[in-house]
């Protein structure tokens, strides 16, 4: 989850303006245990952004900003890492 976590403040789209960094660093785990599992819920503090920047919106004057894939890409290295460790584990 850290390595998932790093990697998504790495490729988040940051603002043009200076020190306008504030969605990268708003990355977040959260760790919670049920009847014996562990599971970790990686999210960003500033959520009502994070389909808007995946996916594209429309602009107020007219037109369209187009999406920054940068959530599915993550996802995707991560569940090829954890299988990676779970079958170097196993064997």
């Amino acid at each position: 989850s850290e390595t998932l976590k790093e990697n998504l403040k790495r490729d988040s789209p940051k603002g043009k303006r200076v020190g306008n960094k504030k969605y990268s660093r708003s990355w977040k785990i959260k760790k919670t245990s049920r009847s014996g599992y562990v599971q970790y819920e990686i999210y960003n503090i500033q959520g009502h952004l994070t389909h808007l920047l995946e996916k594209g919106h429309a602009k107020r004057g007219g037109g369209r900003v187009s999406g920054k894939p940068h959530i599915a890409p993550a996802e995707e290295n991560g569940v090829q890492l954890l299988e990676h460790l779970i079958e170097g584990a196993l064997s």
